[in-house]
């Protein structure tokens, strides 16, 4: 998953940054009523969001070029 982030745009990140929150939100409230089945499964969306948003900053700081598709 960390190789296919660092190929997709900023339209594209931002997009999977969207439902990452959203999945991570689903997950959280699942926690709270009820068992889930994989309870590791919010650390690796908060960690996939961290990545998100490191390569967003880094467009910003301007240490990634974009790359036209």
């Amino acid at each position: 998953m960390k190789g296919k982030l660092e190929e997709l745009n900023i339209e594209e990140l931002d997009r999977s940054l969207k439902e990452s929150k959203e999945a991570l939100r689903l997950e959280r409230f699942k926690r709270v009523t009820s068992s889930i089945e994989n309870p590791k499964k919010v650390n690796s969306l908060k960690k996939h969001i961290a990545r998100i948003l490191t390569i967003k900053r880094e467009y910003e700081l301007a240490k990634r070029s974009l790359k036209s598709k």
